[in-house]
C-alpha cells in the first residue's frame, strides 16, 4: 500500500448510549483533525438496540417512529449519509484521520477500499473468508443493489465486503471538520423481524419482497460461522485486522478529556435534540 506504516490510537469505549456514540465519533474527529489527538480507530457497542438515520434521510417518511418507541429502541441521526441501520448485536467501528492523512487524501472510493482491507482481515481473523467485491462492475452492482429500501445495510458503496456472497458489514463515510470519519456496523448476529417491523412499506407484498431480498443479501458472523462471537473477541479480531490490512501500528489509548468535553456538548445540543433527529 506504500504508506510505510500508519500510527493509530485504538480506543474501545464498549457499550454506550446512542447519542453518546454519535457525539463521541464527531468529537474525536474534531480533535484528530486539529492535530490534538492521533488518528484514531474506535470500537463501541450500543446500550439498547438503536436505529441510526443517515444524514439525508427523512425519519417520518421511512420509519415507524411509534414502533421504534414500542420496541424500546433508541433513535439517533448520524453525521454520515446512507440508509437507516438497526444497531444491536454488532461491533461498531469508527476511523478518524485528519485531512492531511493519506486516507483522507485518497478518493472516497479508494479510502473505502483501503479501510475495507482492514475489515476483511478482521473477518479472516474470525475464520470467515471475506472478499472485497468491486461494484464498478455493473453485474456485481445489480447483485448488491437495492429496490429503494430504507435499510442501509444493503445500499452499495463502490466496494462491498462479502462473505459467501452475502454482505456482512455496512459502512458510511463523511469528510467534515477538516478530517475524514468512516464508521460502520460489523454484524455479529441479526434480527430481521425487528428491522421489518420498524420500516415503512407501501404494502405487505413489498415488505415480504424486501425481507427475502435482505436475507438473500445480508448475513452475520453467527449465521455464517455457526458460533456466537463475543464483542471482545470481535474487537481483538478487528484490531488485528486493521493493523494487518492497513500495515498500521495501533497503540491502545483512551478518550481525552477534551474529547469528552466536546462530546458532552454535542450530545446535549445536537444528538439528543429532536430538531437534529427529525430535521428532514
Amino acid at each position: 500500500m506504500g504508506h510505510g506504516g500508519w500510527e493509530f490510537r485504538l480506543v474501545d469505549t464498549g457499550v454506550q448510549s446512542a447519542s453518546w456514540n454519535m457525539a463521541l465519533d464527531e468529537a474525536i474527529l474534531m480533535q484528530v483533525a486539529d492535530g490534538a489527538s492521533l488518528p484514531t480507530i474506535r470500537f463501541y457497542a450500543w446500550e439498547q438496540p438503536t436505529v441510526s438515520l443517515g444524514y439525508f434521510q427523512r425519519a417520518t417518511r421511512e420509519l415507524e417512529i411509534d414502533k421504534i418507541k414500542q420496541h424500546g429502541f433508541s433513535l439517533v441521526r448520524r453525521m454520515t449519509g446512507g440508509r437507516a441501520v438497526l444497531h444491536d448485536r454488532e461491533l461498531t467501528y469508527s476511523v478518524m484521520v485528519p485531512a492531511t492523512h493519506e486516507l483522507a487524501q485518497a478518493s472516497v472510493v479508494e479510502s473505502y477500499r483501503m479501510l475495507s482491507e482492514g475489515l476483511r482481515q478482521g473477518f479472516l481473523a474470525l475464520g470467515l473468508q471475506a472478499q472485497i467485491v468491486s461494484l464498478a462492475d455493473e453485474t456485481e452492482r445489480q447483485k448488491y443493489a437495492t429496490m429503494g429500501s430504507a435499510a442501509c445495510f444493503d445500499s452499495p458503496s463502490w466496494y462491498e465486503l462479502v462473505v459467501e456472497g452475502k454482505k456482512i458489514a455496512g459502512s458510511a463515510q463523511v469528510r467534515a471538520h477538516g478530517g475524514l470519519l468512516q464508521h460502520g456496523a460489523l454484524l455479529l448476529d441479526m434480527n430481521v423481524d425487528e428491522l421489518m417491523d420498524i420500516m415503512i412499506f407501501p404494502n405487505e407484498k413489498r415488505q415480504n419482497q424486501f425481507r427475502e431480498e435482505f436475507l438473500s443479501r445480508a448475513s452475520s458472523v453467527k449465521q455464517l460461522s455457526g458460533r456466537d462471537v463475543s464483542y471482545s473477541d470481535a474487537a481483538s479480531a478487528f484490531a488485528h485486522g486493521f493493523a494487518e490490512g492497513l500495515t498500521a501500528k495501533l497503540t491502545t489509548g483512551k478518550v481525552s478529556d477534551a474529547e469528552i468535553g466536546i462530546a458532552t456538548a454535542l450530545q446535549r445540543d445536537k444528538y439528543e435534540d429532536d430538531s437534529w433527529t427529525f430535521r428532514r
